[in-house]
């Protein structure tokens, strides 16, 4: 029996690449990929945002700019140039259109401050109540969401009939239950229109603010709560240094987000008035609109949208660079 000896293949010799000579070409190509990856994903996100907003924004500045009344709207590419005379007009506050700007711009920063004020007190104070475990807790921050998951549209309409005059059950309850007042209040004209849309406004907006308090808490260690009760700390103790200081950079940006929200709401006052508010709710949203579209002048209401954005600009850049300082020291 023979065998068959097969020979074997002699040794490799693997050619080494020096380093620097190969490799790396290959490896800068994948670091390029790794850092274009997220500007590529990004892109179309990018592409919306010019499309959605950017855009218009740019073509109301240009409106701005231009004599555009309902004569001249039909071709308002072509309409004259009239440079910042829609500017002078709208800050010309000796004239009755600076000063019916004036005064919504005053309106809306009262509303404004009572507003976010209530939205986050109330979020925090119902947002710390239900940190601690009972019976029923689920079924309240279910509740307490509502006001937030409801339909813009649908909320402002039911409160609108519940402020009714007559059969509204707002003043059923005030005045027929309750006996407050001589006669059923007016609450969608008038001075009491200002509450109302408070009130509405509130009710709207506070969900938001419990929610993200409620958010927020839970990064905050019990052990802390735990030492300072043995440290003989009360509970306001514990809630001012405990509580209130973990929560500052999300109150920063939380109150920056209903400012923001509340000074252009469009939605509320406009669902729950109409076309026309009352003197003493006229937000500043609500009277550019009218100053466009009930009087046909897109030229001053374009500048007036953009002396608001710019106003905008100037609080949100003012706050955050107030707030990283305050971060900053708190952080030395």
């Amino acid at each position: 029996m023979t065998s068959t000896v097969t020979p074997q293949a002699g040794p490799r010799t693997v050619r080494k690449t020096p380093p620097g000579e190969a490799r790396t070409p290959r490896r800068r190509s994948g670091r390029l990929r790794r850092i274009s990856l997220p500007y590529l994903l990004l892109l179309p996100a990018l592409a919306l945002e010019l499309l959605v907003h950017l855009l218009p924004m740019l073509i109301g500045i240009a409106m701005s700019f231009k004599e555009l009344t309902q004569f001249t709207i039909r071709t308002w590419g072509d309409a004259p140039w009239t440079g910042l005379e829609n500017y002078t007009l709208a800050i010309d506050f000796d004239a009755p259109v600076g000063q019916a700007l004036l005064k919504s711009f005053v309106t809306t920063c009262l509303f404004t401050v009572a507003s976010v004020g209530l939205c986050w007190l109330l979020g925090t104070a119902a947002a710390v109540f239900l940190q601690e475990t009972f019976r029923g807790r689920g079924l309240l921050r279910a509740l307490f969401l509502v006001p937030y998951a409801l339909p813009v549209y649908a909320a402002v309409i039911t409160w609108a009939f519940m402020f009714q005059r007559d059969n509204g059950l707002i003043n059923h309850v005030l005045h027929d239950q309750l006996g407050i007042g001589d006669s059923p209040a007016f609450w969608l004209i008038g001075d009491n229109s200002f509450w109302a849309l408070l009130i509405v406004s509130v009710w709207k907006g506070w969900p938001f603010a419990f929610l993200t308090v409620m958010a927020g808490l839970q990064n905050i260690p019990r052990e802390l709560y735990e030492a300072a009760a043995l440290d003989g700390a009360g509970v306001w103790q514990q809630i001012r240094h405990i509580t209130l200081a973990s929560l500052r950079p999300v109150n920063q940006v939380l109150v920056l987000v209903l400012f923001l929200w509340t000074f252009n709401d469009f939605n509320t006052p406009f669902v729950l008035f109409g076309k026309a508010a009352p003197e003493a709710a006229d937000l500043i949203s609500l009277h550019i609109y009218q100053s466009s579209f009930q009087t046909w002048n897109f030229g001053t209401g374009s500048a007036m949208s953009v002396l608001l954005l710019l106003f905008l600009l100037l609080v949100t850049g003012v706050y955050l660079l107030i707030t990283s300082r305050g971060r900053k020291s708190g952080d030395v």
